[in-house]
């Protein structure tokens, strides 16, 4: 099997069943969060931390979260598209944020791109990121086949 990055999945793969919920016993989690996601596939995809550099290498929106999460997004779009996946098929995220007051901008930039059954999610607030302008970082498993 080619692993190539322009490979992307095989032909004819099966589609990936994913069940995202919350189960009895555990607290309904926030809106667009599942607190379990049950996977069944025969690929994982882990997307590492992305930030909101552009394909040049440059920051996009310093000082501005709202810029800044619209090209975590972008990446994260860009990385899952490169391995014929989409939103759809991611399983979890883990949000770093710089600022938790920026929480309500992240989850209505998020919910633009996350429509179906939510991932199951961690938001952790941090005093720092690689760069002193990054504001937030976004890494992703997705599932496919």
């Amino acid at each position: 099997m080619d692993l190539s990055p322009s490979a992307g999945p095989p032909e004819g793969e099966i589609t990936m069943r994913k069940k995202a919920y919350d189960p009895a016993g555990l607290a309904p989690a926030a809106p667009r969060y599942s607190q379990v996601v049950r996977v069944t596939t025969k690929s994982l995809i882990f997307i590492a931390g992305q930030t909101a550099v552009d394909s040049q290498g440059k920051l996009v929106g310093k000082g501005d979260i709202e810029a800044q999460a619209e090209q975590v997004y972008k990446n994260l779009q860009t990385a899952l598209k490169a391995e014929g996946a989409t939103f759809d098929n991611v399983v979890k995220l883990n949000t770093y944020v710089t600022d938790m007051k920026s929480r309500p901008i992240l989850h209505r930039i998020r919910s633009k791109y996350i429509r179906k059954a939510p991932p199951a999610s961690t938001l952790v607030g941090v005093t720092a990121l690689a760069d002193p302008d990054y504001l937030l970082e976004v890494e992703a498993i997705a599932a496919i086949g």
